[in-house]
């Protein structure tokens, strides 16, 4: 049965969910405000009340790295060690948007590829295709932080727009959590480009 937990917002479903990285709770998000929609997967560990705030990660979906294991992008090595510092506290949430390529979509995104393998970085990859660098906006990560009665968190982020998205949404970001894993010799310029013209809080790029 659906529920709808507050103005446009319906939790769809939830279910117990199993991983290697320990046991999980696992809800379906819908927003709707007017005729947009966005959906959002949930992975949520332990009771998230009490002190320390709960480790929150928000995650754009990324088909290419999280599933193929691409080595132009960072996205599955962060994913995986947001959700295994989560399951190290036995407590947080991993909120997993549907926001391939920063918004644009996946085959908009591969067609980003194709001006990247042309020389391009991926803001101006992005530009040249009419879009924005960055798309994303974070409504949705806001709502369902109230949804789970959440006013702290601590943050697994080196994106800045997140950090100021959580707390526009009313939510005091109490730490921001540095999440940079290994990337691969391919992922240089892509990290460098966040760092550079993106403003991610990067080390060494």
């Amino acid at each position: 049965m659906n529920d709808v937990v507050s103005a446009g917002l319906e939790k769809v479903a939830e279910a117990d969910f199993p991983t290697r990285f320990g046991p999980f709770r696992i809800y379906g998000f819908r927003l709707q405000e007017g005729d947009r929609v966005e959906e959002a997967v949930v992975l949520r560990r332990g009771d998230l009340a009490g002190d320390p705030p709960p480790l929150v990660r928000i995650h754009s979906q990324c088909l290419t790295g999280d599933v193929f294991h691409s080595l132009r992008c960072d996205c599955r090595p962060q994913l995986e060690l947001a959700i295994q510092k989560i399951g190290e506290e036995e407590r947080g949430l991993l909120i997993y948007e549907h926001k391939e390529g920063r918004g644009i979509g996946l085959l908009n995104k591969l067609r980003a590829y194709e001006l990247q393998d042309q020389g391009a970085d991926t803001v101006e990859a992005n530009e040249r295709l009419g879009f924005a660098a960055d798309l994303r906006d974070y409504a949705l990560p806001g709502e369902i932080l109230r949804f789970f009665g959440l006013a702290r968190v601590r943050l697994l982020s080196n994106n800045p727009e997140k950090v100021l998205a959580v707390e526009r949404a009313g939510i005091a970001v109490t730490e921001r959590i540095p999440c940079v894993a290994e990337a691969a010799e391919f992922a240089t310029d892509y990290l460098r480009t966040k760092k550079e013209k993106m403003g991610h809080l990067l080390e060494g790029f």
